[in-house]
C-alpha cells in the first residue's frame, strides 16, 4: 500500500481512464480531476457552475462513466455526470434535483466543456441518493436512484416510494417523482429505450425498483448487471440486476424471513399522525402499520445473492461498547460501491470476481463469482485499514488498485469499536499485488 494523494474534497467515483490516468468525481466541490497514478499530481478538467450539496450529506457530484470511445476515436469524446442542483429560483426555497449530464472532453484544453442535459429534475435529498452511473455493453446508461432515506430520521413521515410505479401522466409531464428507489435504464440521449420493461402498464426509465441505497452498480464481461446495496440494521444486499426486478424495499429487507426486520409505515400512523411521534430505530408505536416480510407477495421479488448480514429474531441492535454510535455496530458493512474483476485478470485465483469496498470496516471484500456469473462465493477481507473505502479502480494491469476514501464519518477501528479517527481521509490509496 503507499498513499497516491490527500486532501482531496470527498472524492465519490474513481475511474482508470483511457488516458492512463486516475478520473475522480469530487463530491462536494463539484470538481472532475484527472490524476496521474505514478506520482499523484492532478489537474482540474471541470468545476460544475450549478452544483448543490450540503456539507456533509450524500448529495453533490456523485457518478461518472466514461463512454467507450473516449481517446480511442475521433467522435464521442463524451463523459457523463450525476449530481445535485437547485431547481428552485432564487426567492424560492430550495428545491433540490438531480441531473444527468453529458459533457465534452477537450483534449487540446483537458477540459470538460459543451454540457448537455439528458435528464433533469429526478429526485434528489440529502439521504440516500444513490447516484451510482454505469455504461452498459448495450450502450445504454444505468442510474441508481436510492429512496431519500424517508421512513427514518427527519424523514420520518415521508413515505418511501420504492415500490410505487410512475403513471403514464406522470412520464407523459416528466414527473419523475416515481423514480425513487429504483435503477434506471436510459438512452445516451435521455430518452426512454423502447425495449424498457412496461411496469403496470407504462414503460418509463424504470428498469428495476424495490431498492433502498444502491450506490453499487457494475457490469460484467457477459454482461449481467450487479449492484450493491445498502441495508437497514442488517441485510446489506448484493443483487443481481434484471429487467423489471422488484427487490422488496421496503417490505422486503434481504430474504423473505421474517428475521430482526418488519415493515413499520411510519408516515401512515393512525389514530396518532406521524408527526406527533418520535422516531425509534428500535420499537415501533401501536399506531405504526406493521407489515412482516412473509406477507409480501410478487412474482416479480428478486431475492438477493448475498446477505451482510442476516441475524436471528431478538438480535440485541444496542450493545454497550457502541453506546450512541450503536449504528456503527449493527451487522451491516455499509456497501459503497463495486467493480469487477475478470477472470482474464493477472492474480492467481482472484477471477472472475466482485470487489466491494466498505465504509464501516475500512475493506474491500472480494466477492468469488462461480462460471454462472451469478452465483456468489464467500466474502474475503482485503487492504484493511481504519478508514471509510467509497470506490476502487482497478488498473489495466489488474495487479494495481485504487480506492478512494471519506473525508470523515463513523467507521470501526482495530478493535471494531466506532471511531472518528480516520487513517487516511480524503486520500486515494494505491495497492499493489507484488507476489503469488
Amino acid at each position: 500500500m503507499r498513499v497516491l494523494a490527500t486532501g482531496l474534497a470527498n472524492p465519490w467515483e474513481v475511474t482508470w481512464g483511457p488516458d492512463g490516468m486516475l478520473w475522480i468525481t469530487e463530491k462536494e466541490a463539484g470538481r472532475v480531476t484527472r490524476m496521474s497514478p505514478s506520482d499523484g499530481t492532478s489537474s482540474t478538467a471541470l468545476e460544475l457552475p450549478d452544483l448543490y450539496a450540503d456539507t456533509g450529506a450524500q448529495d453533490g457530484l456523485l457518478g461518472m462513466a466514461l463512454h467507450p470511445g473516449l481517446l480511442k476515436q475521433d467522435t464521442d469524446q463524451y463523459v457523463y455526470l450525476a449530481y445535485t442542483y437547485n431547481a428552485a429560483d432564487s426567492a424560492a426555497p430550495v428545491d433540490r434535483r438531480m441531473k444527468i449530464v453529458r459533457y465534452e472532453y477537450d483534449r487540446g484544453i483537458q477540459k470538460l466543456v459543451r454540457p448537455n442535459d439528458l435528464l433533469t429534475g429526478l429526485p434528489a435529498g440529502i439521504d440516500h441518493d444513490s447516484g451510482r452511473l454505469a455504461y452498459s455493453p448495450d450502450n445504454k446508461l444505468y442510474f441508481s436512484i436510492g429512496d431519500m432515506g424517508h421512513n427514518q430520521f427527519d424523514s420520518t413521515c415521508r413515505k418511501i416510494q420504492s415500490q410505487t410505479l410512475p403513471t403514464a401522466a406522470q412520464v407523459q409531464a416528466r414527473d419523475w417523482s416515481a423514480y425513487q428507489g429504483k435503477v434506471l435504464r436510459l438512452n445516451l440521449d435521455g430518452s426512454i429505450p423502447t425495449d424498457n420493461p412496461v411496469l403496470a402498464g407504462v414503460r418509463s426509465h424504470v428498469y428495476s425498483y424495490g431498492h433502498r441505497n444502491a450506490q453499487g452498480l457494475v457490469f460484467g464481461s457477459d454482461g449481467t448487471l450487479y449492484s450493491s446495496e445498502q441495508g437497514p440494521k442488517t441485510d446489506d444486499e448484493l443483487n443481481v440486476i434484471v429487467a423489471g426486478g422488484n427487490y422488496g424495499w421496503p417490505r422486503v429487507a434481504g430474504y423473505k424471513d421474517d428475521r430482526s426486520y418488519a415493515y413499520g409505515n411510519w408516515s401512515a400512523s393512525q389514530p396518532l399522525p406521524c408527526s406527533a411521534l418520535t422516531y425509534s430505530d428500535f420499537s415501533i408505536p401501536e399506531s405504526v402499520p406493521l407489515q412482516r416480510e412473509s406477507t409480501f407477495d410478487d412474482p416479480a421479488f428478486v431475492p438477493p445473492r448475498r446477505t451482510f448480514s442476516t441475524v436471528p429474531e431478538g438480535y440485541d441492535f444496542r450493545p454497550p461498547a457502541c453506546s450512541d454510535t450503536y449504528f456503527v455496530c449493527w451487522p451491516t458493512v455499509a456497501p459503497s460501491s463495486l467493480d469487477y474483476y475478470p477472470a482474464t485478470g493477472t492474480i492467481p485465483g482472484w477471477g472472475p470476481s466482485l470487489l466491494m469496498p466498505s465504509l464501516k470496516n475500512g475493506t474491500v471484500y472480494r466477492l468469488p463469482l462461480n462460471p454462472d456469473g451469478v452465483t456468489i462465493g464467500e466474502p474475503l477481507e482485503l487492504w484493511r485499514t481504519v478508514n471509510r473505502y467509497r470506490d476502487i479502480a482497478i488498473a489495466p494491469d489488474s495487479r494495481t488498485f485504487y480506492v478512494a476514501t471519506d473525508p470523515g464519518g463513523l467507521a470501526r477501528d482495530a478493535n471494531g469499536l466506532p471511531t472518528d479517527v480516520l487513517a487516511n481521509p480524503a486520500a486515494i490509496l494505491e495497492f499493489r499485488y507484488t507476489s503469488s
